[in-house]
């Protein structure tokens, strides 16, 4: 057998949706560890309109540590959870709620591999409350729910 490999892309693709900002859905949250100690929420967001719907638009993180606190706030936002004052939550209450998020592809090489792969990833302030979102895209007349005339 013959193939010239040239012609084939050394980077390993995990990217489930295309760039974009999508309407999303938390459909998972997993609680772990930063490296500093501070807890850290990681969020499976979910595509919840258009063609892509139901397709995982990226996994983010929120850390509960002084310096992601100012983040941590923002995302719950976002998510219509009412940040002012004294807020106790727990991971289950953040399940089904809505926002719109901005993908974005990272590339990066594993450590372990050291092959080059591509994730979608979530910037830090690519977050908009789901409400704000709907309002937009009917003023603009975009914004399905994949990305389009969004970018």
């Amino acid at each position: 057998m013959q193939y010239d490999f040239s012609t084939v892309a050394d980077v390993v693709s995990y990217a489930s949706v295309p760039e974009g900002h999508y309407l999303c859905r938390v459909v998972e949250v997993r609680e772990g560890q930063a490296r500093d100690g501070s807890p850290r929420w990681n969020l499976r967001l979910e595509v919840a309109e258009g063609a892509l719907v139901g397709r995982t638009a990226a996994w983010d993180s929120i850390t509960w540590s002084e310096r992601g606190i100012h983040r941590v706030k923002l995302v719950l936002d976002c998510l219509g959870i009412e940040t002012d004052g004294v807020v106790e939550i727990a991971t289950d209450e953040l399940v089904d709620l809505e926002t719109c998020v901005q993908v974005v592809l990272e590339e990066r090489e594993d450590p372990l591999s050291g092959r080059r792969e591509l994730r979608n990833r979530v910037p830090y302030d690519g977050y908009v409350p789901a409400d704000r979102w709907r309002e937009l895209s009917a003023e603009e007349g975009s914004g399905d729910g994949e990305g389009n005339g969004r970018g």
